[in-house]
């Protein structure tokens, strides 16, 4: 599907997902969460694409992509780790259970990648070679892969905040978590990022470094929350064409946020400047590249939705039993 195909949706869009008749809403970057009375959390995944600490764009049909493509893969991982997934009554909806959310981001790098200020490649390039409680050697070329894949985590900020690079002795000094809870957490990533390299190898992609979050439910078990190895919290890369660009020195081919990030970064400062807005022709190019992504990720078709039907009166209508 590309581009053209998905031209009818280029107004198709859930910038907003605020439901008034529904209690307790709290806006994230990307979703807009409801807590019921009942324990569970609605969560509706929005269009938003957010990277860099702001919003940058409302991409057409980003919402349902990343509900569905995280479908696939809390049940591909369901073994591994318990998940907050209950039902998902719309495609951008997921109802779950209301965990506790640990305070640190747990995120997985197989390869020297990135261009965020917290990424693996960026702290590199600048002459940081001890990180998140690692040594990298000197003479790594940019993007290339590690010698095993490594826990690097972060502490988890709120909307507008910035993220900061942590390591296990500040995890536990700080008291962020508990021991136990850390060596879970750390270990269960790694359990799901070796999960989903095999299955994206399977599909001819590299699954280069992803992020996770974890919650305690209320017998204080470790329980995977939010998403898992979408094109957003998630660097895929297409297996195929991965050693020419490496040899080359150029960026690896890919069909994640990396899209409109470096478009972005090559027009302003991402943290400081005016963002310049962006292109209709670049927002449709990127909906069709997270379609791609997800068809590519799971093997499936991916379902496009009915347009005479706007997104938020859609999720109203499936929503109405907890209205």
């Amino acid at each position: 599907m590309d581009a053209a195909d998905l031209s009818p949706y280029a107004d198709y869009v859930l910038r907003d997902a605020t439901l008034p008749e529904l209690p307790n809403h709290t806006r994230g970057k990307v979703r807009d969460n409801y807590d019921l009375p009942d324990g569970r959390r609605i969560l509706i995944s929005s269009d938003r694409l957010s990277a860099f600490d702001r919003e940058l764009a409302a991409i057409p049909l980003k919402g349902q992509v990343l509900t569905q493509t995280a479908r696939y893969w809390f049940e591909a991982t369901r073994d591994l780790c318990p998940n907050h997934v209950l039902s998902t009554p719309d495609p951008n909806v997921v109802v779950g259970r209301r965990l506790a959310i640990l305070p640190v981001e747990i995120v997985v790098r197989g390869y020297l990648a990135g261009s965020t200020a917290t990424s693996a490649l960026t702290l590199y390039r600048a002459g940081q070679r001890e990180m998140y409680g690692h040594r990298l050697p000197d003479g790594l070329r940019p993007h290339e892969r590690l010698e095993r894949p490594i826990v690097t985590p972060t502490t988890k900020a709120g909307q507008g905040g910035h993220d900061a690079p942590l390591t296990p002795e500040a995890i536990l000094g700080q008291g962020l978590l508990t021991e136990a809870q850390w060596r879970t957490v750390s270990r269960t990533a790694l359990a799901l990022f070796a999960r989903g390299q095999e299955i994206a190898a399977g599909r001819g992609l590299i699954l280069a470094d992803t992020k996770y979050e974890f919650g305690t439910d209320a017998d204080g078990r470790i329980v995977l929350a939010d998403e898992i190895h979408t094109p957003d919290s998630s660097r895929y890369w297409f297996a195929a064409s991965y050693p020419g660009h490496l040899a080359a020195g150029t960026p690896p081919e890919s069909f994640d946020k990396d899209v409109v990030r470096n478009w972005v970064t090559a027009r302003c400062d991402p943290y400081g400047g005016p963002l310049p807005e962006i292109p209709p022709e670049v927002v449709l190019d990127t909906a069709a590249t997270y379609v791609r992504a997800y068809e590519t990720i799971t093997g499936e078709r991916f379902a496009l939705p009915d347009r005479s039907e706007p997104p938020l009166a859609r999720i109203r209508r499936n929503l109405r039993s907890f209205l």
